[in-house]
């Protein structure tokens, strides 16, 4: 009976060591702060600079929130100015309200987002945070002037232990280097830069519709990845093309037009759906795709094609065009062909017969794969084994 007992209490702990895992891999900053109003504007703003992405893909992060009326001190800066003030209220290390009140010595300064990403010069983009008497706790940039008042922490909005805290602050933190004006990027002739590299074909349907060539073009400098397929693809593309009607040519040349910047490192290390400008332009449609990254390889998939970032047509924050080696075609408007089921394996007594009758031929069309994968991923294992460990841990005491 008391092993039965003791057997249950490992499965308990193994199962909340699985929970506990799997809760402290899966926010994003977007939806904590969409439940709290009074921070619409900082969550708005949030997104607006890209930093929202930069948020949801670490794993160890502190966020320092302004309600909407302190957020009305930014209204004179521009974007990217906004971003750099924005990222140093991003703290790359945990501070949950119990450890920012037990802070060794009362004080330590913290590095932000703004220091880690290496906008600020020297060390202008720490973040001292002081403990007082009566459990009040300060933040001021490293490089405030005399006269800048610290800003205050008022209360914890959101804590996933060691993974993410979301804390409000009274104002927003004041930095000479983060409030410098930032230049403006370098004007940059689409139609010239993929005509040079690769992208020659595509260049010229971009061109050729004026929707397209505009919405394109005043998206750049806010932040775009551009997938153009390689003249081949085009040229393979072509009968299909020019079957489809004026607004599906629309929307499938805006399909290839991600509405971020995402520069290569970011591709080859982060998996997951992506909306594009056709999903802005078709409300009730959806027109995302999968980027997956084995490797140094990066894929579209799509659900009817799988398209292989060949090479780096342009890549200057905020605009990155990339050349792919497919033509991308939305779900959409071509038929989903999905995955045959794998074949069974041969027995043993008939495998060494099946292997000396194969032959080299296969099906080079590659345009749809799995969209699910058929083993469990590296996170996943690495929870069954925490569990594991923990339920052999319980079984012990029963010795």
């Amino acid at each position: 009976m008391a092993a039965a007992r003791l057997w249950v209490v490992a499965v308990a702990v193994a199962v909340a060591v699985m929970a506990a895992a799997v809760e402290g891999k899966s926010y994003n900053i977007t939806k904590i702060l969409a439940a709290h109003p009074e921070f619409s504007k900082f969550n708005e703003m949030l997104s607006k600079t890209r930093l929202a992405y930069d948020i949801n893909r670490r794993q160890t992060i502190t966020v320092l929130a302004v309600d909407n009326s302190a957020m009305a001190s930014l209204d004179h800066f521009t974007l990217p100015t906004i971003r750099h003030i924005l990222s140093l209220h991003i703290l790359v290390d945990y501070y949950g309200s119990k450890k920012l009140h037990a802070l060794s010595h009362g004080a330590t300064a913290s590095s932000s987002m703004f220091q880690a990403t290496g906008s600020a010069p020297g060390t202008t983009g720490y973040v001292n945070i002081t403990s007082h008497k009566g459990g009040k706790i300060d933040f001021i940039s490293e490089d405030a002037d005399e006269s800048a008042k610290p800003s205050r922490y008022v209360k914890s909005v959101k804590e996933i232990p060691y993974d993410i805290s979301v804390l409000q602050v009274s104002s927003v933190l004041s930095s000479s280097e983060a409030e410098a004006p930032v230049p403006p990027p370098a004007p940059v002739n689409l139609t010239e830069l993929l005509s040079k590299k690769y992208c020659k074909s595509f260049a010229g349907l971009l061109a050729a519709n004026a929707d397209v060539f505009r919405a394109v073009n005043e998206t750049k400098d806010n932040g775009l990845t551009l997938f153009c397929p390689v003249d081949a693809a085009v040229a393979a593309f072509m009968p299909s093309y020019k079957n489809l009607t004026a607004k599906a040519k629309t929307a499938i040349l805006l399909y290839h037009a991600v509405p971020d910047y995402f520069s290569l490192q970011l591709l080859k290390s982060n998996n997951g759906m992506v909306t594009t400008l056709a999903t802005a332009s078709e409300s009730k449609k959806d027109y995302s795709y999968d980027v997956q990254n084995k490797g140094e390889t990066v894929t579209l998939d799509t659900r009817v094609v799988n398209s292989a970032v060949t090479a780096t047509v342009g890549d200057a924050e905020p605009l990155a065009v990339y050349a792919v080696t497919k033509f991308l075609k939305p779900k959409e408007l071509y038929k989903v062909v999905e995955a045959a089921a794998p074949a069974p394996e041969p027995s043993k007594k008939h495998k060494s017969a099946a292997d000396d009758s194969s032959d080299d031929s296969s099906d080079d069309s590659g345009d749809v794969k799995a969209h699910k994968g058929a083993a469990a991923p590296a996170p996943l294992a690495r929870l069954v084994t925490a569990a594991a460990a923990a339920a052999v841990a319980a079984l012990m005491l029963m010795a």
